[in-house]
């Protein structure tokens, strides 16, 4: 049962360190506006302009649309648009790295409804139902593309890093490692698939074992090593910058979208109220220790 409770253990972690940073990033204070249009979510403004240009802009309500938020999400998220316009070397492996990896995903996902299927007693092999024969042949399918281009992307990755100069400039030592960490975890799980398990049955059998409390047989070697660096990871993860995606709907919503109007008496307004009443912790020429930053925002610097 140690590798079920490994799993329990590291998955428990992984959902409350993301429930704790969702909230963090939550209670973070009001952004500096950054006065960029079109906002993808207001509706008018296609070609360019915002709701600022209008006659009388804050006596109307701003139209916004959900639907074009999440439209403009997804195309983000599932084409990494600004990285193939901005950087294209970057995008040949950074989009098959992160397709991979939401592949696995889904894998996961296949994984569990095989689990189950088996538990309604229906078996999961070939010759089965016709969903049951769905899930055995999508599966191993799904799970060795991801796999595959995971890897392909992680290393390509790593690759670039190393030889571009731009990218080495600011790539630290942990960069390379949470790369690597996630390559060793790809080449475990390939490996199981390609010497031991060809339809993935010794992880559904440990994902039904998950869903039913129960110990499983046994496993092979390089399958182990992959749950193993996968619970690991789970845990090591919410502590680095690879949370990136939980602070993307944050940096869309309440910086590149946010766009309010601060109205007198508002909620916007209480929140700059409460940091301008925040004391100045450093100095400088321009700055001066010892007041609050209303005092400060309301001062002519001093000049010699």
């Amino acid at each position: 049962m140690w590798l079920q409770l490994l799993t329990y253990t590291s998955f428990s972690f992984f959902v409350f360190a993301f429930i704790v940073k969702a909230i963090k990033y939550a209670r973070m204070p009001v952004h500096l506006r950054w006065e960029l249009y079109p906002v993808a979510n207001e509706v008018g403004h296609d070609s360019g302009g915002s709701y600022l240009e209008e006659l009388d802009w804050w006596t109307r309500p701003q139209r916004k649309s959900y639907i074009k938020a999440i439209a403009y999400i997804v195309r983000e998220a599932f084409l990494f648009k600004k990285c193939c316009r901005n950087n294209r070397g970057l995008w040949y492996f950074t989009y098959p790295f992160h397709m991979g990896l939401f592949l696995l995903i889904g894998w996961l996902i296949l994984l569990f409804i095989g689990a189950a299927t088996m538990l309604a007693g229906i078996s999961v092999a070939e010759g089965a139902s016709a969903q049951a024969w769905i899930v055995h042949y999508l599966t191993p399918g799904v799970g060795v593309i991801g796999f595959v281009f995971g890897i392909f992307g992680g290393v390509g990755l790593l690759i670039k890093r190393l030889v571009d100069t731009n990218l080495r400039a600011y790539t630290a030592p942990v960069d390379y490692f949470n790369l690597s960490f996630i390559l060793a975890i790809l080449l475990s799980g390939l490996s199981a698939w390609y010497f031991f398990d060809p339809t993935f049955g010794t992880p559904r059998e440990l994902m039904m074992s998950l869903v039913t409390f129960s110990p499983i047989a046994d496993t092979n070697i390089p399958m182990t090593i992959n749950i193993v660096l996968l619970s690991l990871f789970l845990i090591y993860m919410p502590f680095t910058h690879m949370m990136h995606g939980l602070a993307k709907y944050f940096t869309y919503h309440r910086v590149f979208w946010e766009d309010e109007p601060s109205r007198p008496g508002g909620d916007i307004e209480k929140k700059v109220e409460k940091l301008l009443n925040q004391p100045v912790s450093w100095s400088a020429p321009h700055i001066q220790s010892g007041k609050r930053w209303s005092e400060i925002t309301s001062e002519r610097p001093q000049t010699k």
